[in-house]
């Protein structure tokens, strides 16, 4: 028990700068959510529900656009797939013991900050850890999200546009510490970065969403690199032994 609950713990002290970001960041999609109708009930209902901007931002889109529920439900649905590759590799780290409840609740609030602070975490992840960024950071989203339908239209369209670099800055603080710590996961993300931009500008994929190019580019990308680079598994037996033993 004492380990799970200093895994929530750990986890949102963790959260604490992911939700300030979320927080900031959901004024925009609250003021998108104002035009399409919603009432700030309805912004918060879809927050809590959905965890993406981009998702988000699809679904007010179509809400606009008076589409049926199957458009919006495809729509969100090709907008967020990544989050599928996403759970599927978290659930990796966790331990062959873990219950499918909490493999599915993981699951549920991912977010790619979530998952990046999570996957980031040496050996055997607790789903208590996720759970913990989780129940600071969902919340503020959601509430960002009502407050921006509230007051989104009252702030000035340049403090708006500033807010919304917090979540940049957060994906920095991400990688950076992991990019230090091993060349290989520095190589990858240099190649991730050049591959996307090779993406964005070559005609062939204008059809694509953002999110199918990031599908797309995560698997090609992450299956190179984990046929050239495998994970041996005694470090990862060891990673499980260090944290057994806190």
């Amino acid at each position: 028990m004492n380990r799970n609950r200093n895994a929530f713990i750990n986890g949102v002290r963790d959260g604490i700068p992911i939700a300030l970001g979320y927080f900031a960041v959901a004024f925009s999609l609250g003021i998108v959510a104002k035009k399409a109708g919603l009432n700030p009930f309805q912004g918060f209902l879809s927050s809590i529900l959905n965890h993406a901007s981009a998702g988000e931002y699809a679904e007010f889109t179509v809400i606009m656009a008076n589409a049926p529920y199957f458009e919006m439900a495809f729509v969100i649905l090709v907008t967020n797939i990544r989050y599928l590759l996403m759970s599927c590799a978290l659930s990796q780290k966790f331990d062959t013991d873990t219950s499918y409840g909490h493999r599915i609740l993981v699951g549920f609030g991912i977010t790619d900050e979530i998952f990046g602070i999570s996957v980031g975490k040496p050996g055997v992840l607790n789903p208590y850890y996720s759970y913990g960024a989780m129940a600071i950071a969902l919340p503020c989203w959601a509430f960002g999200t009502a407050l921006g339908i509230v007051a989104g239209n009252i702030l000035p369209v340049s403090v708006v546009s500033a807010l919304s670099v917090a979540l940049y800055g957060m994906f920095v603080a991400i990688i950076i510490p992991a990019a230090k710590k091993s060349r290989i996961v520095g190589g990858v993300i240099l190649v991730s970065f050049l591959a996307s931009f090779a993406v964005s500008r070559i005609p062939m994929f204008d059809g694509l969403s953002d999110s199918m190019k990031i599908s797309l580019l995560t698997v090609v990308i992450a299956g190179i690199a984990a046929f050239l680079f495998p994970l041996k598994e005694d470090g990862a037996e060891q990673g499980k032994e260090a944290e057994e033993s806190v």
